[in-house]
């Protein structure tokens, strides 16, 4: 009896285990084609890493190869929440937000999510990478990325602009030549071991493209000059905003373009649009007598007037229709070129009347004003210049010493250069080439004449005349030492919110060019809302001399060594 229950346990045992066997063989059966795949997609999940390859943004030199903005290579924190304990989270959110300066609410709801992978800190200061490395917390780790810098700072930022936190460009040239700067990224699968720690080991790679250089023509030494000048009158004068551009007026490369308020590139977050925004190519404004200019031209031009010829301006006052028409100091008779150098609104008005409405605003259009000269930055706007059908009584007045028009900086500087260069109005570009990684030309840029304005002869009577502005009229303080320079002065009132002008808002401004007898450079200065002194001539004036007297020597030491070689060779050949 005792035998026979014996061998029933046992082999009720034996057919326990028999079915246990038979149930785990079921069950890896399915497990091995039913449920492999996700399994596998699991065990990937905690021993493969994806993380995508940030391509290198391109970097920006100006015309010397010297860098601008550049990338250089900094650690990003991340975590893996779903390996990590709780007694590994809580030491985490104790030690890292006072490192990073986060809160410990964030972190903590980053570390409740059931992911192999979240960041916790993009492009982090080397100094708060090392501290987080010395505390060896569990399941944290760093992945090297690039981080967009500016050497220079506050140089040349609104013409650069800036890339975010994902070296994507948001400002500048940075925005305007995104998909070449950018590249494309690529990715891998890294291995990492139980304790969710990335290896150096990668299962597939797909490399990142990097992105193509830009070569400015702005240069680095002229753009400072420009700047240090521009700066001091905006502080000096108490300004509200402040305008430089230098260029080179036969070719329309810009060598330097800069703003007043500015900012840090590598602080732009800390800024409001105020400081961020490109006033030359973005702010307009009624430029005042800098504009006589483009009525002097086409009264050569149309042979309306010569230099010498006389012209009465009615000791101060004159009426044109219902509006009276003042100078800033009365005079009697003046040649055409002292209407001009005096800056006679009188005068200049007379004139335009000769050459008459339809005329004028050809030449006007002819200048470029009421259109966008087509830089290579974004957010550059047309100005304002009406057709004459919608001209009033009063306009063959008004418009001639620039009011009832709207221009930029950017426009003025275009319009000095035409007298510089003989007569041709340029597109004024900022970029020289696109290059690949190896040095190669991607695309090339060159200078591009959009129509001619007038003949040479004019240009150069023109030109000679705005010599005597500087000489002997109201631009005496833009005389450069040792250099001739040929210019024009501008005071606009600027227009209130009733819609009158002005009588304390003033816009400054000088353009000019330099040598005269053979314009290396054309600079274009505005400044708005000066005080207490608001006149051109006294207050953009003076940034003219200083800019022109420092680039022009700099220019000329820089073409020595060319120079000398040159006459080594010949030497040497002889």
């Amino acid at each position: 009896m005792h035998i026979s229950n014996y061998r029933r346990k046992t082999q009720a045992v034996f057919l326990f285990f028999i079915l246990f066997l038979f149930i785990c063989v079921l069950r890896l059966f399915f497990i091995q084609f039913f449920r492999s795949d996700y399994l596998v997609s699991i065990a990937k999940k905690q021993h493969n890493l994806f993380v995508e390859l940030e391509p290198r943004r391109g970097t920006i030199y100006d015309r010397d190869n010297k860098p601008l903005a550049v990338n250089i290579a900094v650690d990003s924190l991340y975590a893996c929440p779903a390996g990590m304990s709780e007694k590994d989270k809580e030491a985490a959110v104790r030690q890292i937000p006072a490192i990073l300066n986060i809160s410990r609410e964030s972190l903590r709801e980053k570390l409740s999510r059931k992911k192999y992978f979240v960041w916790i800190a993009r492009k982090i200061d080397p100094s708060q990478a090392q501290k987080i490395k010395d505390l060896k917390l569990k399941g944290f780790d760093f992945i090297r990325e690039s981080k967009r810098c500016y050497p220079n700072s506050y140089l040349a930022a609104h013409t650069l602009g800036f890339a975010g936190l994902d070296n994507n460009g948001l400002e500048g040239l940075e925005l305007y030549y995104d998909r070449f700067l950018k590249g494309k990224p690529g990715w891998a699968l890294f291995l990492r071991d139980a304790r969710q720690k990335k290896l150096n080991l990668w299962e597939k790679m797909i490399p990142p493209k990097d992105g193509f250089d830009l070569v400015l023509t702005i240069d680095e030494v002229i753009q400072y000059i420009a700047e240090r000048e521009l700066d001091n009158a905006f502080k000096t004068h108490h300004a509200k905003g402040a305008s430089i551009v230098v260029l080179n007026p036969h070719t329309g490369e810009i060598l330097a373009l800069a703003n007043r308020p500015t900012y840090d590139l590598n602080q732009y977050q800390q800024v409001g649009k105020e400081n961020r925004r490109d006033r030359a190519i973005t702010d307009t404004f009624e430029p005042g007598s800098v504009f006589k200019i483009v009525t002097a031209s086409g009264a050569l031009e149309e042979k309306k007037v010569v230099e010498e010829d006389r012209i009465f301006c009615e000791n101060g006052a004159y009426k044109v229709s219902s509006h009276i028409l003042h100078d800033h100091t009365a005079h009697g008779w003046l040649t055409f070129r002292e209407v001009i150098e005096e800056s006679s609104n009188i005068g200049t008005c007379k004139v335009a009347q000769m050459l008459g409405n339809e005329v004028l605003y050809k030449y006007i259009k002819l200048f470029g004003f009421g259109n966008k000269t087509g830089i290579d930055l974004p957010g550059e706007v047309s100005g304002v210049a009406y057709p004459p059908s919608r001209w009033s009584k009063v306009s063959i007045a008004n418009i001639p010493m620039g009011q009832g028009v709207s221009v930029t900086a950017l426009q003025l500087a275009g319009e000095i250069s035409i007298i510089a260069n003989g007569g041709q109005l340029m597109k004024p570009f900022i970029v020289r080439q696109i290059r690949d990684e190896y040095g190669d030309p991607v695309k090339e840029f060159s200078p591009v004449a959009v129509n001619k304005v007038m003949s040479p002869d004019t240009a150069n009577r023109i030109k000679k005349i705005l010599v005597g502005v500087i000489e002997e009229g109201t631009g005496k303080m833009a005389k450069v030492i040792d250099f001739s320079a040929a210019g024009k002065t501008g005071t606009a009132q600027k227009i209130d919110p009733n819609g009158t002008y002005s009588h304390d808002k003033y816009v400054a401004s000088f353009i000019g060019f330099a040598p005269a007898e053979d314009p290396l450079i054309a600079v274009a200065i505005c400044v708005d809302e000066p005080h207490p002194y608001y006149y051109g001539g006294v207050v953009a004036a003076p940034v003219f001399k200083n800019v022109a007297n420092d680039v022009l020597r700099y220019l000329r030491t820089k073409q020595l060594p060319a120079e000398a070689m040159a006459l080594y060779e010949s030497e040497r050949s002889n």
